[in-house]
């Protein structure tokens, strides 16, 4: 990956509906070869997909919440089953495995203390979880999808 790439990336992480003929002109490229470059980047797995990156409070869904989970057991059957659970609800947007204290973190979106609650009832729900802990967002101060490049 050169400057060149690097600056694709840029471009179409703040905007992806950009045409490759304005972004061929914004990095002093040709259409061609700057649609070549972005062919490639796709292939090469670094362009993962295009999405529409919505407004939650706009579509009713104005709470953030992370949810910290402890495990009841350490083993592989126990894992893959709490992975498929939680990766089958619709409301955690992101769910990771973590070291420390907690052994996953999840980041929920939902409308509101009902809509929480209701999602958490499903969360524990047929899994056998120590410890369970949320910390509910006052307020976002950051929030991009944009990497470093």
């Amino acid at each position: 990956m050169d400057r060149l790439d690097g600056e694709i990336l840029r471009l179409l992480q703040k905007d992806a509906t950009q045409s490759v003929a304005d972004i061929a002109q914004q990095i002093g490229l040709s259409t061609t070869p700057c649609w070549r470059r972005i062919q490639s980047l796709e292939k090469q797995g670094i362009i993962d997909k295009r999405v529409a990156l919505l407004n939650p409070e706009k579509i009713g869904l104005g709470m953030t919440v992370f949810v910290q989970v402890k495990a009841s057991k350490h083993d592989s059957v126990w894992l893959k089953k709490f992975a498929d659970h939680a990766t089958n609800i619709e409301q955690i947007v992101e769910f990771y495995r973590m070291s420390g204290e907690y052994d996953y973190m999840l980041k929920v979106v939902v409308a509101d203390m009902q809509a929480f609650d209701v999602f958490y009832k499903k969360l524990v729900e047929g899994v056998d979880l120590s410890d369970v802990t949320s910390s509910f967002a006052m307020e976002q101060i950051k929030y991009t999808t944009a990497l470093p490049i």
